[in-house]
């Protein structure tokens, strides 16, 4: 009996799955603590960044909002630098 390996799927070297789990893991601590926020009846503030191709939408609502949108900011501008820099050293 043969096996059939049809690969279907496509390659992801093993950092780029780290990075993946990662952010997956930062995604649910970040819900987690403003479950544990709002159960305790503090004052959730919430700030962040999507970015929707180059557009970024920026939200937030809370008193403390305007620092976690400029962290928001920072970060996001950060994570594009990082990946314009890694796609240059892999390019050239």
């Amino acid at each position: 009996m043969s096996k059939e390996t049809g690969d279907t799927g496509f390659g992801l070297s093993g950092r780029m799955f780290s990075f993946l789990l990662l952010g997956i893991a930062l995604v649910f601590v970040g819900v987690a603590v403003l479950v544990v926020v709002a159960m305790l009846g503090g004052s959730g503030s919430v700030g962040g960044v999507i970015f929707i191709g180059p557009i970024p939408i920026v939200f937030g609502t809370g008193p403390d909002s305007a620092w976690l949108i400029l962290i928001s900011l920072i970060v996001a501008a950060l994570s594009i630098a990082v990946f314009v820099l890694s796609r240059r050293r892999r390019s050239g």
